[in-house]
């Protein structure tokens, strides 16, 4: 081949072979790391403050149930055919059709980097003085360079962040606990204002489904199905639900549901600064090799080279994206959703669990069917009443089955009634 410049090792536009594949435990940590996002605690602050208790640990459970079903079925999909998110899209989408999920996923990751940079940077020179704008340049800087190295140097900082994430914000969660008078005195706890049952699961689910959505990036390198299945489930059973008890418990105790803010109340500045640095560092790592890959698909330009111009965007945006946040979030839970479940129906439903190989595959330029169904999954979660991403990823699943059904019989009854005339 003339193109052979050097090794991709991130296998941005190809199958990543089994000889490149990683075991249950690294898989784990990568997965966790995926999943311990700082957003999360901020959204697990909101139902700690509007729940009591007991109903806040069946939403969570609930809504990381539904997660874990949603990831897990993609992270089947990713191992078994070793391809990414946007690759996988090409077979619903088309090749040029998979331009706008990979667009919308690599744009929208970019913003979470962004936020996250904010994220850490802003508590950090409140407690230190240190320049705020400083510390987003080096922070910005930092989080690209790892990112630039790919899924080694992913799963060698999960290693670090993940037990040192988890010991340090359970003994911050610990003492936050024992002022409140232990376990009872949260049990007890009642908020002035119940959410409903409706807003606490999509405020659960929307959390992190728009980012459940890149989960085949990471579980293509999972070894076997098992494995990679298993290791995002669990993720996102005890890392998601990690970072909602954080938030939860640290909101009632103190009004913080950062646990970072937490920490700093509690006087533990290092270990908060340790901790927010981590828990950001990681998620950001994967939101900008994320949207490396997207973007890649679309150019044709090698992961690491749109990783580097992805990290510097990110990082001179940080502060308006941190202060646009909330209209993000919601833009994001609308839109990206229905690209997941369009995967998971035109694989499970469409093909019965068979890709042709990738290598092999003459794409369509655009599968119109799958942009249809894209745009009634946003309508659904916009309109019709309940949990939105939900509706999102039902709506759109749905109206691609149906839709793709009716073509192929119609492409059939053509073909009879052309061989009777013929």
């Amino acid at each position: 081949m003339a193109n052979k410049q050097h090794i991709d090792h991130d296998f941005s536009l190809q199958a990543v072979p089994q000889s490149n594949r990683n075991g249950f435990w690294k898989m784990l940590v990568v997965m966790l790391g995926f999943t311990f996002f700082s957003a999360s605690m901020l959204s697990g602050g909101t139902l700690g403050a509007g729940l009591d208790f007991t109903t806040f640990i069946l939403i969570v459970l609930a809504g990381n149930l539904l997660l874990g079903l949603y990831t897990g079925a993609l992270a089947y999909i990713a191992a078994k055919t070793g391809l990414s998110t946007h690759l996988l899209t090409r077979y619903a989408f088309g090749e040029k059709g998979s331009y706008l999920s990979s667009f919308l996923l690599g744009a929208t990751q970019v913003g979470w980097f962004g936020v996250g940079v904010a994220m850490f940077a802003f508590p950090v020179a409140k407690v230190t003085g240190l320049n705020i704008h400083m510390l987003i340049i080096v922070a910005g800087l930092l989080m690209t360079a790892t990112a630039y190295f790919g899924m080694k140097a992913l799963a060698i900082l999960s290693f670090i962040a993940v037990p040192a994430i988890a010991v340090l914000g359970s003994i911050s969660v610990g003492k936050a606990t024992d002022s409140l008078g232990g376990i009872q005195g949260l049990m007890d706890y009642q908020p002035t204002e119940m959410l409903g049952v409706a807003a606490a699961l999509t405020i659960c689910v929307g959390s992190f489904i728009s980012g459940g959505t890149l989960t085949p990036d990471f579980a293509r390198f999972a070894k076997t199905k098992r494995s990679a299945v298993t290791t995002t489930v669990i993720a996102f059973f005890i890392g998601n639900s990690l970072m909602f008890i954080f938030g939860a418990v640290g909101a009632v105790a103190t009004g913080q549901s950062d646990i970072s803010e937490v920490m700093f109340i509690q006087g533990l500045i290092i270990p908060a600064i340790i901790v927010l640095g981590l828990n950001i560092w990681t998620t950001n790592d994967n939101a900008l090799y994320a949207s490396g890959l997207g973007f890649s698909n679309i150019t044709k330009i090698s992961k690491n080279k749109v990783v580097i111009f992805n990290g510097v965007v990110g990082t001179i945006f940080a502060i308006w994206l941190y202060y646009n946040f909330v209209g993000w979030l919601t833009f994001l839970g609308s839109t990206l959703p229905p690209i997941g479940a369009i995967i998971l129906a035109d694989y499970f439903l469409v093909n019965r669990g068979n890709y042709k190989n990738y290598n092999e595959m003459k794409f369509k330029a655009v599968n119109w069917i799958a942009l249809v169904a894209w745009v009634a999954g946003v309508l659904a979660a916009k309109f019709i009443p309940g949990i939105p991403p939900l509706n999102a990823v039902l709506g759109s699943a749905v109206v691609y089955v149906i839709i793709t059904k009716v073509v192929q019989a119609n492409a059939v009854k053509q073909g009879t009634e052309l061989k009777k005339v013929s």
